[in-house]
């Protein structure tokens, strides 16, 4: 038998339900990688033959999981592991190098890269004065072909000239010119998923979400990145690791 397989097996002398006991392994195998995002996983029926339970055991386990949202079902597809982002609030990293660093294959799909006039909030977060230009970026950021957020960034015309100069990476980019971001403040607020963003990650109408708005400083202490990301929940853990 498989070393992966193995692993499911629950202990048949332990009190607490066999279909608890597979959730929780396979949950755990999961997070250890031991199962790789958007793979298939087995038939409820080959599941259950070959760690010997039974398939009311296997389903109810299954079943959990895509409750907790590290499965989920493709109706005449099957169950696939669901990619998921653990993101620790303590570590400023860029999508593309944090999904790198997870096994994932990043893109994204550019909806926009313009220059505009600053409206009030860029005026105000990026201390421009009024009048001023900004590069205006919009995006889907995806994972393995499926689209963890949708993000829009506003960067003065005096950091980022041309937008279509920028690849995957916007903070490879600015790396590159020597205006790396260096230092952040996020802050976060749920919203139900307006019409427009609902379509652009394929979820239903006022499916919860959460927005992260982000100022970036760069060395010398000044704002060049304002952004909000539409992140979808079901595809995001945010982690903060607190001391005494």
């Amino acid at each position: 038998m498989e070393t992966r397989w193995s692993a499911l097996m629950p202990d048949v002398r332990n009190v607490t339900p066999l279909y608890l006991q597979l959730a929780r392994n396979l949950a755990t195998a999961i997070h250890c990688g031991v199962w790789s995002a958007g793979e298939a996983l087995p038939s409820e029926r080959t599941l259950s033959d070959a760690i010997g339970v039974s398939r009311i055991t296997a389903r109810k386990a299954i079943e959990l999981l895509v409750e907790q949202g590290l499965i989920r079902r493709a109706r005449g597809a099957g169950s696939f592991i669901t990619p998921r982002v653990e993101d620790p609030l303590s570590r400023l990293t860029g999508f593309t190098k944090k999904m790198q660093q997870r096994g994932f294959r990043p893109d994204s799909v550019w909806l926009e890269r313009d220059v505009r006039a600053a409206n009030r909030d860029e005026l105000l977060h990026l201390g421009l004065s009024p009048g001023a230009a900004v590069a205006s970026l919009r995006r889907l950021r995806r994972a393995d072909g499926i689209v963890m957020a949708v993000e829009h960034s506003a960067l003065p015309v005096a950091i980022v000239s041309d937008p279509h100069a920028i690849g995957d990476s916007l903070y490879s980019y600015l790396e590159q010119r020597g205006a790396a971001v260096v230092r952040a403040l996020q802050h976060f607020r749920a919203v139900n998923a307006s019409s427009e963003i609902a379509a652009l990650m394929d979820i239903e109408l006022r499916t919860a979400l959460l927005v992260i708005t982000r100022i970036g400083y760069s060395a010398d202490q000044r704002a060049i990145e304002l952004t909000d990301t539409y992140c979808r929940d079901d595809y995001y853990d945010f982690v903060a690791e607190l001391r005494t």
